[in-house]
């Protein structure tokens, strides 16, 4: 039995005794592992907002991307951006305005800009508008869209209008969260009940944790699906096992089970059936052993009865017929022979294997975060 339980976290690389335990770690390690790993886990449960420039065809793709990269440095500078932020709902945005455009009597001439920039923060998933600001600036240069561009540069990513318009923003996303707690934790079970899972989750771990009460509740939820999750995944994995059997894949079985965890309801009957699976690889490999020794092949006997597992119901047997070779060969070839039965593995830190299946996890759910068709909030 110890070699079957070895079997399972060689597979699944994880065994913990807590589902709340092995969730606490797919929230620390949430998205993300490597040179990249901590700015994704600063994403986690905070609020922060996306840059966003809708694709009007009105600016030039240089004023696009001047643009936006000032929403972000904005957002940054303020504590409420990452290039890497795992809540896609809410954006900050901008429109922008010819106030007055002039072309300067100097030598050589330069143009001039007087724009006005529009800022506004909301949920561009259902295009509410929860703060705006308006702010001018201007931008002279011999280049008519340089001097466009200067007037977006000129605007500082630390104004007060900004951070003003920042701090109103994150106060309304605290609010939607407050508010919409209780439709968030229904859509999840929803969700659940489709068998959506991992998109489920990733709802629940975007409440932030400013958000006390809703955040404590989103928590205690997504322990409970992602429960429900490896019950799922419990009944498929041992459907798909008994399937390999029934056509003797028994090494497609043992894998399909190894993936069954301490928490589930069926983990075991999953031991009991990795228990067949490893009887019937005894017994074969015995076979294969006793007809080597027939043909006095001592060495082929010797990598069969390698093939046996130490606590499978064969293994006495086995024994016997090593300790048979081995006297033999010792008798008639004055040589030394040994043979050696599957032994348990020393077994890694569970910790540090669960925190490594924890971080995979993760960074399949990041990586198939889909692209979010942003609505208008202006």
């Amino acid at each position: 039995m110890i070699k079957i339980m070895n079997r399972i976290i060689k597979y699944n690389i994880m065994n913990v005794n807590s589902i709340k335990t092995l969730f606490f770690l797919l929230l620390v390690f949430f998205n993300g592992f490597g040179q990249n790993n901590q700015g994704k886990l600063d994403d986690v449960s905070r609020i922060a907002l996306n840059a966003y420039i809708p694709s009007t065809g009105e600016l030039s793709p240089s004023t696009e991307r001047i643009l936006k990269n000032k929403l972000m440095r904005v957002i940054t500078s303020n504590g409420l951006g990452s290039a890497n932020s795992l809540n896609k709902r809410f954006i900050i945005a901008a429109s922008i305005e010819v106030l007055g455009q002039e072309i300067v009597p100097t030598s050589p001439p330069m143009h001039a800009y007087n724009l006005g920039l529009n800022f506004y923060v909301g949920d561009g998933m259902d295009g509410t508008l929860f703060a705006s600001t308006y702010i001018e600036a201007k931008g002279v240069d011999r280049s008519e869209q340089k001097a466009y561009n200067r007037a977006i540069n000129s605007i500082s990513t630390k104004s007060s209008d900004l951070k003003d318009l920042l701090e109103n923003g994150k106060n309304k996303i605290i609010e939607y969260y407050n508010t919409q707690c209780d439709f968030i934790l229904k859509n999840a079970d929803n969700k659940a009940q489709r068998k959506e899972y991992d998109d489920a989750i990733y709802d629940l771990l975007m409440v932030p944790d400013v958000c006390k009460e809703c955040y404590d509740k989103a928590l205690n939820k997504s322990v409970e699906i992602y429960k429900m999750k490896l019950e799922n995944e419990c009944n498929e994995r041992m459907q798909n096992a008994r399937v390999n059997i029934a056509s003797n894949n028994y090494e497609q079985a043992a894998y399909d089970l190894s993936g069954i965890l301490p928490d589930v309801s069926c983990y075991d009957e999953a031991l009991a059936l990795l228990k067949e699976i490893e009887d019937h690889r005894c017994a074969e490999a015995l076979g294969k052993a006793k007809g080597a020794w027939a043909s006095l092949n001592a060495d082929e006997a010797g990598r069969y009865l390698g093939e046996v597992s130490a606590d499978s119901k064969c293994y006495n047997e086995a024994l016997t017929l090593g300790n048979e070779i081995k006297r033999k060969v010792k008798a008639d070839e004055d040589r030394e022979w040994d043979f050696k039965f599957k032994q348990q593995q020393d077994l890694v830190d569970i910790n540090t294997q669960a925190i490594e299946a924890v971080k995979q996890i993760g960074v399949t759910v990041g990586e198939n975060l889909p692209d979010v068709d942003y609505k208008t909030i202006f």
